[in-house]
């Protein structure tokens, strides 16, 4: 499980210094792809392919079905980390997350996410006003 807040930068080439205690879980490879609200999602590859092969029993005839499986596929990227645990951000990633030089990595239950630290920053300042309201509907929602 994915956990916690890191700040690490992107250097001139794009690449991203892996969170240490992620590594583990992307040693046998990762995925990257576009996710809501301008994230990336990253993925270690097993669970990638697991998630997209339950999406294609989804029925293709609906259009959202289609939509979300173009949009992920379409923009997903398969590596592994270089010896130093870094990973390097396709530039059509970077472009579509925003990502410079300060970026946020998230850890988000089932993947990590990479954000622009400063579109972090206010997603993460306007949904704390909501914060208090989402436990009781959870609670509703995960029976716990």
């Amino acid at each position: 499980m994915f956990l916690g807040t890191y700040s690490p930068k992107l250097d001139d080439k794009g690449r991203l210094i892996v969170p240490a205690k992620f590594r583990d879980a992307f040693a046998d490879g990762l995925v990257m792809t576009k996710s809501q609200e301008h994230a990336l999602a990253v993925y270690p590859q097993a669970d990638f392919l697991n998630k997209m092969s339950n999406l294609a029993s989804a029925p293709n005839t609906l259009r959202q079905v289609r939509s979300y499986q173009r949009m992920v596929m379409a923009a997903a990227s398969d590596d592994r980390l270089d010896s130093q645990g870094r990973v390097t951000i396709p530039p059509h990633l970077r472009a579509y997350a925003g990502l410079e030089r300060d970026v946020v990595v998230i850890g988000a239950g089932d993947r990590a996410e990479i954000w622009d630290a400063e579109t972090w920053n206010r997603y993460a300042e306007e949904q704390e006003s909501d914060f208090s309201d989402m436990d009781g509907e959870f609670t509703a929602f995960t029976g716990t």
